[in-house]
């Protein structure tokens, strides 16, 4: 059966989101390709995912990707960041700047707090029951 392989995000700069994503989110930068005209396919992913889905950090080219910047999802929480020990990556979050925007949460499914990345991006931190 296919899976997914890489959802794209839309970045202002490769090089922030990389740094982001690497120290503050603890992500492995898993390819960064220089393509030839600007632009480069970088490819970062939850350390200890493996082969699991990626993200692609795609730097906006145009107004309209620049708007979008931020909003790829309207502001909804759109990305689930699990974890086997919600205390632990909290806490290394926190301590390397991630805003969290709520105090963590204990629900029937898990421990879940929201944080936003970079760019103003809603995320989960969740370790699942």
């Amino acid at each position: 059966m296919p899976n997914i392989a890489l959802i794209t995000l839309v970045v202002r700069d490769y090089d922030e989101a990389i740094a982001f994503y690497t120290d503050a989110l603890g992500f492995h930068l898993v390819e960064d390709t220089d393509r030839g005209d600007g632009s480069r396919w970088v490819v970062v992913r939850p350390a200890g995912s493996g082969p699991g889905t990626g993200l692609l950090l795609a730097r906006a080219g145009d107004d309209e990707q620049r708007a979008s910047v931020g909003a790829q999802t309207g502001g909804r929480v759109g990305f689930f960041l699990h974890t086997d020990d919600f205390a632990r990556d909290h806490t290394r979050m926190t301590a390397a700047g991630v805003r969290f925007l709520e105090e963590p949460r204990h629900e029937a499914y898990g421990s879940v707090a929201v944080f936003e990345d970079l760019y103003g991006n809603k995320w989960d931190l969740l370790q699942p029951r």
